[in-house]
């Protein structure tokens, strides 16, 4: 069954190509051209993926992904940004609020379908159920029902947060550096930066509450999860 993506954006223009690059790529699309759309179509009918503009009418892309995020349909729906805004600032608020990815315009039709697979891929990877469960104390990190609980409680961790916890933590006393933290995350086909990475880090440590401590910074070389 074609995987569907459900593309936002106010330009005709850019709505049109990007809907036919995925179609001839064999994805089925449809297409909102505000954020109240958006929102009413994907709660409708949740999407395989969100490739969200930033500058909307009425609700913009940071709303749109608030909405989603905090309804249950749709909480788990991968969302990539595109974006004419690509000043870091505007990256790092963009992951830090959950997406997968951020794509600046202009782009290329092919790049842009190619990012659009690996987060699709990415999103539908899960660890192999014979992998051990990890338990640090008060942190239990469970790969087969892909859940992360402290002190009993579930946090609710995206796809890229939950796989770079996991890959830490394998390797207790380890110092992983930020590009094996990238190709091991997000995949090595994926254009993402250092400060994306930073940025994971920060929003684990903040969600793991006291638990986010054993994420240690090794300044000028990466991370490392304390045995």
């Amino acid at each position: 069954m074609p995987r569907r993506i459900l593309v936002v954006d106010d330009e005709p223009d850019i709505l049109e190509l990007v809907k036919l690059s995925l179609a001839r790529d064999g994805f089925h699309v449809s297409t909102a051209a505000t954020g109240e759309e958006a929102v009413k179509a994907a709660l409708k009918k949740p999407p395989d993926l969100v490739l969200l503009d930033l500058m909307l009418p009425g609700l913009d892309g940071f709303a749109v992904t608030r909405a989603l995020k905090a309804d249950r349909d749709t909480a788990d729906v991968p969302i990539v940004f595109l974006s004419a805004r690509g000043e870091e600032a505007d990256i790092v608020a963009g992951i830090e609020m959950g997406a997968e990815d951020y794509i600046t315009k202009p782009f290329s039709p092919r790049v842009l379908v190619a990012r659009v697979k690996a987060v699709l891929r990415r999103a539908s990877e899960k660890p192999p159920l014979n992998d051990s469960r990890i338990r640090y104390h008060e942190l239990a990190i469970d790969p087969g029902r892909h859940e992360v609980l402290v002190g009993g409680k579930p946090v609710d961790l995206t796809n890229s947060e939950f796989k770079l916890l996991y890959y830490l933590a394998r390797k207790p006393g380890w110092v992983c550096t930020r590009n094996q933290i990238i190709d091991a995350v997000r995949g090595e086909d994926c254009a993402v930066t250092d400060r994306s990475v930073d940025v994971h880090v920060a929003g684990l440590r903040r969600k793991l509450g006291a638990s986010g401590k054993r994420i240690e910074t090794i300044r000028g070389v990466g991370y490392r999860f304390a045995e």
